[in-house]
């Protein structure tokens, strides 16, 4: 994530129920929640299995339960965390955190830390690559990003591999020994070579700028780049894009439920999700742009309830009136104008009607 930790703590989650296999226009309902805690926001990660969602806060987890937004546990100091990666199979969780330039690995039931792992500067995207069985970072590290692979058994370093941007973002296994990585700076995504560890391929992804997040979609073999403005699919038989998708401004991820061929883009400019319907690997069909909140900008999907779930973050500004003596029982503070703020974290679900 280029733009960093947002200073304000709150979350947004989206929930995508039911929705119709063919691309007709769709209504939905928002319900809110206060999961309340401390922290700014990034990336959000969906356990599959359990429903839980894992939610960055600056300086530790919170792990919520993603259909009622029930707060069930927290992992602590994780100072600058950007995001999670789940390794069900493994039993282990991982953190990446760019305060201490450390990976947290943690224990799937306990949320128990098994150990802090040293890693170096850059740490931002994370991903389980289940069919090669590795935890993946994109780590905007310099004078060169890198991609490092880890053992989710062991925790130990299988591969670290040198890419063509110092802001590489989010990564995608196609299951034939490929990973895709989006790389920010020069609007291209690099492809990986499981075997070697190598980079192989660079693909330009005009007129996508700004490339974040990223999904791959074994039966149609299509990737999706979530970018600025205009979001792309990719044939990765040719590097070539094929279709593209109107979308907001502010794009730092992006979702896929695959069973019901819809894409979720985030917009943490104007504050919107765009949800796009897969027509055909080459045809795609905008079903609904639905309203969030300002910067609300990163996604997950969880494959098995078909439920999203996007990040915001939310700061409630009250104006001090003298006498009033008045007391938050949250974090506080006051900006120059005098205005007192109350950090509020806010979830919402996102239902279909």
């Amino acid at each position: 994530m280029t733009g960093r930790l947002l200073t304000a703590a709150g979350v947004l989650f989206a929930s995508s129920l039911a929705a119709p296999n063919l691309g007709h226009a769709q209504t939905f309902k928002v319900e809110k929640f206060d999961i309340q805690g401390e922290g700014g926001t990034d990336y959000v990660a969906v356990e599959a299995a359990t429903g839980r969602v894992f939610v960055s806060r600056a300086s530790h987890m919170m792990v919520v339960e993603g259909a009622a937004g029930k707060v069930l546990g927290d992992i602590p100091n994780t100072p600058g965390v950007h995001g999670a990666g789940i390794a069900t199979k493994a039993g282990h969780g991982f953190t990446t955190n760019g305060g201490d330039q450390t990976v947290t690995m943690f224990d799937l039931n306990t949320l128990a830390v098994i150990k802090q792992i040293k890693v170096g500067p850059g740490l931002d995207g994370i991903m389980y690559d289940e069919p090669d069985d590795k935890i993946i970072l994109t780590n905007h590290s310099r004078p060169i990003g890198t991609l490092t692979a880890i053992d989710p058994k062991s925790g130990d370093f299988v591969a670290t591999v040198e890419l063509e941007d110092t802001a590489p973002e989010g990564a995608a296994a196609d299951g034939k020994g490929r990973i895709f990585v989006n790389n920010e700076g020069k609007n291209t995504i690099q492809v990986i070579d499981v075997k070697t560890w190598k980079a192989t391929a660079s693909w330009p992804l005009a007129p996508c700028q700004g490339p974040t997040g990223i999904a791959y979609d074994k039966a149609s073999d299509r990737i999706f780049s979530g970018c600025n403005s205009t979001s792309v699919v990719v044939d990765p038989n040719t590097g070539k894009v094929v279709a593209t998708l109107k979308n907001g401004t502010r794009v730092d991820a992006l979702g896929w439920d695959p069973s019901k061929k819809l894409i979720y883009i985030p917009n943490g400019g104007e504050g919107n999700v765009t949800v796009v319907h897969q027509d055909s690997p080459d045809k795609y069909t905008t079903v609904a742009t639905v309203d969030t909140f300002a910067g609300a900008k990163t996604i997950t999907v969880d494959p098995v309830t078909h439920t999203s779930s996007s990040l915001n973050a939310v700061r409630l500004r009250h104006r001090l009136l003298t006498g009033e003596g008045r007391t938050w029982p949250r974090s506080t503070g006051s900006d120059r104008r005098g205005v007192v703020y109350r950090d509020q974290a806010v979830a919402l679900r996102l239902l279909t009607t």
